[in-house]
Formats: C-alpha cells, sequence, structure tokens
C-alpha cells in the first residue's frame, strides 16, 4: 500500500511518488512529488529524513528534510 496523506483544507487524499532525473551535467538526483492517483514510482513509505508539511494557502502537501 503506498504512503498516502490527506489534505487538512479540502480533504484530498494524495500519494507520495519518486523518480530519478539526470541533470546536465550528468548528476542523478531524485525528485518526490504528491499525486492525486497511485502510479509509476508511489512509494510505500516516507524517505528517511523527510516529513510532510501542507502549504497553508493550496493545501497541497509538501516533503521538507526533517530539522
Amino acid at each position: 500500500m503506498p504512503f498516502s496523506t490527506a489534505s487538512k483544507k479540502n480533504g484530498k487524499t494524495y500519494i507520495l511518488h519518486s523518480r530519478q532525473q539526470t541533470l546536465r551535467g550528468g548528476q542523478t538526483v531524485t525528485l518526490y512529488y504528491f499525486a492525486s492517483e497511485a502510479g509509476a514510482g508511489a512509494m510505500e513509505a516516507l524517505p528517511e529524513g523527510y516529513q510532510v508539511t501542507e502549504n497553508e494557502r493550496t493545501g497541497l502537501p509538501l516533503l521538507k528534510k526533517a530539522k
């Protein structure tokens, strides 16, 4: 079952995804994003060292590094 979170503002459920992106210099980075439906790249758990926050204005979830 993929990791999901519900928005406090609008009540919608969002599912965490990740994908690998190669930058122009050849470096590969992992991108994390939330989508309303599960698709390719859906993650089972929250990555270690990250926490979920929510944009107060839009209600969209954000992934931030934990302090």
